[in-house]
């Protein structure tokens, strides 16, 4: 496996049943020559609370309805292994706050916890909190009853997931704690969820504060000293991201999803092109994740909206109804005041169906992903490239789990035997096994922007994929041990490697 081998992202309950499943999976065929590691979200107490993982109630203490760190530890000794570190909030089930709803400002928790005072103890005016930055509708605030005193706790996301003062000594401690759990499991990386609302100051958007980077900063260097590196999960302005770039091991490119879906839906790559010569090289790339589609990371400043994006609003505009048009509107569904989770940066869809299960432009997107510079992950559900799951939406009214479904062993079985999933695990191994990606990267593009050339190169060895985004047709040529090889149908002849 190369240094930037591509990574599964998976649930271990929904793709395996459990983290002893998932590590007999990582080691069978044909995951284990495709993938050099895995991402596994939130396996903490409890895996399945109000935000499937990212509201733990004990963030140190692996759910045993899962397994243990022990099971962590042998993922880690198999590949890389990167798991999630919520730092912006707890379980509002925690013991700590409900310590604090019992005891108020007697509790041995205070101060641990945000509140609308604790971040104003002045007060607020209506412009400070209309500035503050939230990924859904509202303030972000939620009334409880604090030892007998009603109280306004600060949560972001939903009214069960308290947001923490991560300057608070009892904070700092806990999040330590995390991270050497972690670090003794043999975790080589923690992404930060959630981290670009860490940190709130008054008057400002409470967003991505010049705060916010001394914490990513200081954060970073505690757990290089673990030796474990850190990836920001931060939806936002494109700029921002290329600095936070600067800062951190890795950044993901939130960029890269839109952008590619914008390319093959109008067969312009303008934007693409512009967006792979400017972005950060040390990134980890994703055409889906656990969450939707963003949209945010393309388009104009949130906090000072005279800067504008990638893609004008109404190309945005255009991308999202394009992909609830090629999903057959079961997106649409699943996204903003149709579901429960308004979030207001993302489409909530899998990547095969906002492509209209194209298997020639799904396997396009893919190879475009594995050229990008950075370290590929592939979504579980993308991984078996995988319809929207209505079922599951009806059921569960979460718009976000028409892209989280529940595999069976057998479905697992029928999925593999698919020809649009075989020669994306052959994608998978190719971008995983030729060295030459470890190289030097350049990107060109024709006058029009409607064909984009990627290439790799690493001494005489190198590796080129042409994209005609126009036509929606990919030619892959590589040349690496003293043997070269082309193919220009990714799906009937996907890339070989002769050892």
């Amino acid at each position: 496996m190369t240094r930037n081998a591509v990574q599964l992202i998976t649930y271990a309950d929904r793709l395996a049943g459990d983290l002893p499943g998932l590590s007999a999976l990582m080691a069978s065929e044909p995951w284990a020559s495709a993938y050099g590691g895995v991402h596994v979200l939130p396996f903490y107490t409890p895996f399945d609370g109000a935000d499937a993982g990212f509201d733990p109630i004990d963030h140190t203490e692996v759910d045993p309805r899962l397994g243990s760190w022990d099971d962590i530890a042998h993922l880690s000794a198999s590949g890389s292994t990167m798991v999630d570190i919520i730092v912006n909030h707890v379980s509002a089930d925690s013991a700590g706050f409900q310590d604090y709803l019992a005891n108020g400002e007697h509790s041995e928790f205070a101060g641990m916890y945000l509140t609308m005072s604790s971040v104003f103890p002045d007060g607020a005016t209506e412009a400070e909190l209309a500035g503050i930055y939230r990924p859904r509708p509202g303030l972000p605030f939620t009334p409880y009853t604090a030892g007998g005193e009603k109280r306004l706790i600060w949560t972001t996301f939903t009214s069960q997931q308290i947001d923490i003062d991560i300057a608070n000594p009892r904070a700092q401690t806990y999040l330590d704690a995390i991270l050497d759990a972690v670090s003794r499991a043999g975790v080589s990386m923690v992404r930060l969820d959630a981290v670009g609302y860490g940190i709130k100051t008054p008057g400002t958007t409470c967003f991505m504060t010049p705060e916010t980077f001394t914490f990513i900063h200081d954060f970073t260097e505690k757990a290089r000293a673990r030796g474990v590196e850190v990836l920001v999960e931060v939806h936002s302005y494109y700029k921002r991201q290329i600095e936070i770039g600067r800062e951190v091991d890795r950044v993901y490119d939130f960029a890269l999803p839109p952008l590619l879906l914008h390319a093959i839906g109008t067969g312009d790559g303008a934007a693409l092109e512009e967006w792979l010569r400017i972005r950060p090289a040390n990134a980890v790339t994703v055409l889906d994740t656990h969450d939707g589609i963003g949209v945010i990371d393309v388009g104009p400043d949130q906090t000072e909206p005279d800067r504008p994006g990638l893609l004008p609003p109404e190309q945005i505009d255009a991308l999202v109804e394009r992909i609830h048009a090629n999903s057959g509107g079961t997106s649409r569904l699943a996204t903003g005041a149709a579901a429960s989770n308004l979030d207001l940066y993302q489409v909530n869809s899998t990547y095969y169906d906002a492509l209209g299960a194209d298997d020639n432009a799904y396997l396009i997107a893919r190879a475009i992903q594995f050229f990008v510079p950075g370290i590929p992950q592939v979504y579980y559900v993308g991984a078996l490239a995988s319809r929207n799951d209505t079922v599951l939406l009806e059921r569960t009214g979460v718009g976000r789990d028409i892209n989280r479904h529940y595999y069976t062993e057998e479905q697992i079985e029928v999925a593999l035997r698919r020809p649009v999933v075989q020669a994306l695990f052959e994608l998978c191994r190719f971008r995983s096994t030729l060295p030459v990606f470890d190289g030097e990267f350049s990107v060109t593009a024709d006058a029009d922007h409607s064909s984009l050339t990627l290439r790799w190169a690493a001494g005489t060895a190198w590796a080129e994929l042409a994209v005609d985004l126009a036509q929606t047709t990919a030619s892959l040529a590589w040349s690496w041990n003293g043997s070269s090889d082309s193919t220009a149908d990714l799906l009937r002849r996907p890339p070989t490697l002769v050892s």
